[in-house]
C-alpha cells in the first residue's frame, strides 16, 4: 500500500514538472528564454516550448504593431501661437531578445519619446506647417522617436498627428484672413470676365462696323427678347447717328437785322421759356392799340427744335 502511494506521488511530480517544462508560445509571440538568470541568443518560435525544469524561465514578448496615442502637449510655436497637439504611434518589436533585456518597460519608454518629440516638433515648426504641412512633420517625428527606439530591438512604423487645438481670438482671425482672400479670388475672377466680355464686345463691334446690316438685326433680336417678356411698355434705342444726320440735314436761318425804327419803338423786357418775347409799347403808340399784337421781325428758337423753326410774338 505504501509502495502505491509513493509511486502515485512520483507520477504527479513527473507530470508536474513536465507541465512547467512544456510552454506553449502563440503565433504573434517569441519567446525569450533565461537559464539560471542568463538569457540564451535562441528565440523560441510559436508552437511548443520544452523547457528545462528548474533552470529555465521563458518570457513572451509580443510582436504584433502596438497602437499608442500620445497626450495631448502644449506647446508655443516658432510663430508665438499657443497650441495644444495629441499623436498616436504605430511600433512594433523586431528584436525580442534587446525589448526584453536592453529597456525595462519598451512600451513606457516609447511613450515618454513620443511626448518628448512632439513638444520638440511643436516648437521648431509654424502654425501653417502645424495645420498644412503635417507629412513632413509626421516624418520629422518618426525619425526622432526612431532613433532611440532601435536600440531597444522596437521599430516605429508610423507616427501621425490628430488633431491641433488653437485659442478662439486666433480661429476669429483665422476665418477673417480666409473670407478676405475668398473676397480677393472672387474680385480677380469677376475683373477678368469683364475684360473677357470687353474684348469679345470690342472684336462684335469692329464686325458690325464692317456690316451695318448686322446693327439692325441685332436691334430686331433685341426687341424680340423684350418682346417676349410681355411687357406692357417697350423701349426702342434710337441710333445717335440718325439724329446728327437730321441736325446736319435742317437748314439754319439767318437772323434778320432790326431796324432803327424797331429799337425806338420796342424795348425787350425778358425771353420767355416758351420762345415769345413781351415787348413794352412806346410812348408815342397811339391811344387804345395796347392791345393789339405785332409782329417785331425778331424770334427765339423753340427748346427742342432745329435753328429753323422758330416761332415769335410781342405784346403791343
Amino acid at each position: 500500500m505504501i509502495v502505491l502511494y509513493v509511486l502515485l506521488t512520483a507520477v504527479a511530480v513527473g507530470l508536474i514538472a513536465a507541465a512547467s517544462c512544456v510552454r506553449v508560445v502563440k503565433q504573434f509571440e517569441r519567446g525569450v528564454v533565461y537559464r539560471f538568470g542568463r538569457v540564451r541568443a535562441e528565440v523560441r518560435p510559436p508552437g511548443l516550448a520544452l523547457l528545462v525544469p528548474i533552470a529555465d524561465r521563458l518570457q513572451k514578448v509580443n510582436m504584433q504593431i502596438i497602437t499608442m496615442p500620445v497626450p495631448a502637449q502644449d506647446g508655443i510655436t516658432r510663430d508665438n501661437v499657443t497650441v495644444r497637439v495629441d499623436a498616436v504611434v504605430y511600433f512594433n518589436v523586431v528584436d525580442p531578445v534587446r525589448a526584453a533585456v536592453d529597456v525595462e518597460d519598451y512600451i513606457s519608454a516609447i511613450g515618454q519619446v513620443a511626448q518628448t518629440s512632439l513638444r520638440s516638433i511643436i516648437g521648431k515648426s509654424e502654425l501653417d506647417d502645424l495645420l498644412s504641412n503635417r507629412e513632413r512633420l509626421n516624418q520629422g517625428m518618426e525619425l526622432m522617436i526612431d532613433s532611440p527606439a532601435l536600440d531597444w530591438g522596437v521599430h516605429i512604423e508610423r507616427v501621425e498627428i490628430k488633431d491641433v487645438a488653437l485659442p478662439e481670438t486666433m480661429k476669429r482671425s483665422m476665418s477673417r484672413q480666409a473670407e478676405a482672400e475668398r473676397e480677393r479670388r472672387a474680385r480677380i475672377i469677376t475683373a477678368d470676365g469683364e475684360l473677357q466680355a470687353s474684348e469679345k464686345l470690342g472684336q462684335a463691334a469692329e464686325v458690325m462696323t464692317e456690316h451695318p446690316a448686322a446693327l439692325q438685326l441685332r436691334l430686331l433680336q433685341t426687341v424680340v427678347e423684350v418682346a417676349a417678356e410681355k411687357n406692357s411698355t417697350l423701349v426702342l434705342p434710337f441710333p445717335v447717328e440718325l439724329l446728327r444726320f437730321l441736325e446736319r440735314s435742317t437748314p439754319a436761318e439767318s437772323p434778320q437785322p432790326a431796324t432803327a425804327e424797331d429799337s425806338a419803338n420796342a424795348v425787350t423786357s425778358s425771353e420767355l421759356p416758351n420762345g415769345r418775347e413781351i415787348a413794352q409799347s412806346s410812348p408815342d403808340a397811339e391811344p387804345g392799340s395796347s392791345g393789339r399784337l405785332q409782329s417785331t421781325g425778331r424770334s427765339a428758337p423753340l427748346p427742342g427744335i432745329g435753328n429753323g423753326a422758330t416761332a415769335g410774338a410781342v405784346m403791343s
